[in-house]
């Protein structure tokens, strides 16, 4: 800006030869409501030349940056911080760089398949490309398998045993997520999990929340020992399992009750193997369900031993 304008209002001209933005563009500006103006007496645009002038330098910033009109509209009228605004856009930009990198490692994911599985691996990932909805599902299928436990153990749970590729960009874990969608989406398997869950119909366990709390008790000791390659055995982390499942039942621990557990279950249903394998490949850690494997294990033994079930534990 040269010479004194204090006073005086400027028109579209003047302004665009101060500030380098055409004519054209600040016409646009003004018909979208982003930059004020008011009418001379000839029906002309007019501008107090400090106020346009500091808004159509931010307005052309702003916009360098890729900040929509709304945006600015909110921070010329005070609205919004410069600050939030770009905090906005690269939130919504990595969003969008996310979903680029998911589109491509899906690509590979097909173009690095055999030719024969090419075809069934398209149709597997066509389905996950909305992976946020994916990672809601198997959220709403923990949520309600394990309804009667507690919040803090039901989030606990999904942390530790729910993939959420929200970074991740494998090919190889994103097609794992796609079989995982899939298994969800199985009602049969929603029964099979059931059935390992409680050992039985559902309907007959009368405690469910201390069960499910005691189970996780159970599965958090085992998952040490896994951690330190111990083999199933017999133990207390598996008396505390089955101490759980008898106390949902009110009865007593007992070499029948063993063999009841291990015929009411589903462990070896390929499906929840095939369940378990997949998180714990996208994990790339322990799961839930490894314990579970476990102690099913350690059941096998304990319900194929002679004597009293913990007798037998105390001498392996």
């Amino acid at each position: 800006m040269t010479g004194d304008t204090r006073g005086r209002l400027i028109g579209i001209g003047e302004l665009s030869r101060s500030t380098g933005v055409p004519v054209r563009t600040i016409r646009f500006y003004c018909d979208e409501g982003v930059l004020g103006s008011s009418r001379s007496s000839v029906g002309h645009r007019v501008f107090d030349p400090v106020t346009a002038v500091g808004q159509l330098l931010m307005i052309r910033r702003l916009r360098a940056l890729g900040i929509g009109l709304d945006a600015i509209v909110a921070v010329l009228s005070g609205v919004s911080t410069v600050a939030e605004v770009i905090a906005a856009e690269r939130g919504a930009l990595e969003d969008e760089l996310a979903a680029l990198a998911w589109r491509r490692a899906s690509l590979l994911a097909v173009e690095d398949a055999a030719p024969e599985e090419r075809a069934e691996r398209l149709e597997v990932l066509a389905a996950v490309q909305d992976r946020h909805r994916v990672y809601d599902s198997m959220v709403a299928f923990w949520r309600e398998l394990l309804d009667p436990l507690s919040p803090e153990l039901l989030d606990g749970f999904i942390l530790m045993n729910v993939p959420d590729l929200t970074t991740d960009r494998d090919p190889r874990h994103i097609v794992a997520y796609a079989e995982l969608a899939m298994l969800v989406a199985d009602p049969g398997f929603r029964a099979v999990m059931s059935r390992q869950l409680w050992r039985s119909d559902e309907t007959r366990i009368r405690h469910k929340r201390p069960l499910l709390t005691g189970v996780a008790e159970a599965c958090e000791s085992a998952g040490h020992l896994i951690l330190a390659r111990q083999p199933p055995r017999p133990g207390p982390e598996l008396d505390r399992f089955v101490d759980a499942h008898a106390a949902a039942r009110g009865i007593r621990d007992t070499p029948r009750f063993r063999r009841q557990l291990l015929s009411g279950a589903t462990d070896s249903d390929p499906r929840i193997h095939r369940y378990w394998n997949l998180t714990g490949e996208v994990i790339g850690a322990m799961t839930t369900g490894a314990a579970q494997d476990w102690l099913y294990r350690a059941l096998e033994q304990s319900a194929g031993s002679s004597g009293h079930p913990r007798a037998s534990a105390r001498r392996s």
